[in-house]
């Protein structure tokens, strides 16, 4: 078993492609011409966006969909960088929630937390090990 890749369903996948492009620098690795689903270039891991009904379609009925007005759902998606400060500021500037300012954890990590527009919890943080 290999872990292949994440989907974040939301109402606009152009525009998500857009946020996490200009907040972190992903480019778009694929992309369907009704923008139903897109794809980034974001190394061995994928993440990639899907439309609602795309969503509903699939799974066969409904579901709950992130709301970025709702408390975040139990689940994040973690991006590393050696800047977590200036990673965190240049997300805030593209349009993300801060939530949790940068800071050391006692194991030395440096770690904060936000919101992209749709909902999704993020976790900005410097690699370990």
């Amino acid at each position: 078993m290999k872990f292949g890749y994440t989907i974040v369903y939301v109402a606009d996948v152009s525009a998500a492609l857009d946020f996490y492009q200009r907040a972190f620098g992903f480019a778009t690795a694929f992309v369907t011409d009704d923008a139903q689903f897109g794809q980034l270039d974001t190394g061995a891991t994928a993440l990639a966006f899907a439309r609602h009904d795309v969503a509903a379609a699939s799974l066969g009925g409904e579901y709950r969909p992130l709301n970025a007005d709702a408390i975040p759902a139990g689940i994040e998606v973690g991006f590393t960088t050696h800047d977590v400060p200036a990673a965190f500021e240049k997300a805030v500037n593209a349009g993300a929630t801060a939530l949790t300012a940068p800071s050391v954890k006692p194991w030395g990590q440096t770690v904060a937390y936000l919101r992209a527009p749709e909902g999704t919890l993020i976790e900005l943080c410097t690699p370990m090990g």
